[in-house]
């Protein structure tokens, strides 16, 4: 085998794995965990909680009882927790809500979740 291959090889090995891995990122009442299937976005209460993931802008507007209020793209929906609400090429299922923080799942119609 020659060099230029084994070093070719040598990097994609290398470099495979990361892109598989999840990416993260935190900002102002928010944190958030991608992966090719779509973001989980953990919203902390009581702030002004805002995230930009796979292309769209999530706000954490209210929390009512069990049923939270979000802004997705623009659109305003209320989703109970463990319920999933589509719109607009997205589709956002709260899947925790605490005193301290509300944890959403995103998706985008692209990878068909």
């Amino acid at each position: 085998m020659s060099v230029p291959r084994i070093l070719a090889l040598s990097a994609f090995a290398l470099l495979t794995p990361l892109a598989a891995a999840a990416c993260s990122s935190e900002g102002a009442g928010y944190k958030s965990e991608c992966q090719v299937s779509g973001c989980t976005v953990t919203f902390t209460r009581g702030v002004n909680a805002k995230a930009s993931v796979l292309g769209i802008d999530a706000e954490l507007v209210a929390v009512h009882g069990n049923t939270v209020a979000l802004k997705v793209g623009g659109q305003q929906v209320d989703i109970p927790v463990g319920q999933t609400q589509s719109g607009n090429g997205f589709s956002a299922t709260v899947q925790d809500v605490t005193d301290d923080k509300v944890v959403v799942r995103l998706t985008t119609g692209i990878n068909g979740n």
